[in-house]
């Protein structure tokens, strides 16, 4: 375990016995969630997983790194509601481009939905830059489905 830098927040691989909270986290803040089995998947896959908790042990957030040659794509992260608007998000993404930097990725793609304004704005004021869209990515309920944005930071 490693404190993520000045948060108090300790980080550690994802275990198959931290699926079942990192789901209801996920089920917590994201309206389209990912399955259990998803993070299931992730995790026997030998994906690059991690959890933070707090100082008392409870889940505070997480994030999925994939690999390919030298781009990391990140698969999801999310920092519980009760953390938002802390700039954690800032110092996560941080976390999360040192991470890849250290497994000899030179730049870190992900997507995220257009209505989520919030993220887009953190992913921004980070560096990463949009490079792309793709057209009906994301499930969107009664509005059928939603573009993603596809965003990459060089390294």
């Amino acid at each position: 375990m490693s404190e993520l830098q000045g948060t108090g927040l300790r980080q550690a691989p994802m275990t198959a016995a931290d699926v079942d909270a990192v789901w209801a986290l996920e089920r917590s803040v994201f309206p389209y969630p990912w399955s259990r089995g998803n993070f299931a998947d992730a995790v026997a896959s030998g994906y690059d997983c991690w959890t933070l908790r707090d100082a008392g042990g409870e889940l505070a957030g997480y994030y999925l790194l994939m690999y390919a040659l030298d781009e990391a794509h990140l698969l999801d992260v999310a920092l519980a509601g009760r953390l938002h608007g802390q700039g954690l998000g800032r110092r996560l993404l941080d976390e999360i481009a040192a991470r890849a930097r250290s497994q000899g990725m030179t730049s870190i793609l992900l997507e995220v939905r257009p209505s989520n304004e919030r993220a887009l704005e953190v992913y921004r004021r980070h560096g990463y830059v949009h490079i792309g869209r793709r057209k009906g990515y994301y499930p969107a309920g009664a509005a059928g489905r939603e573009d993603a944005i596809v965003m990459r930071l060089d390294l």
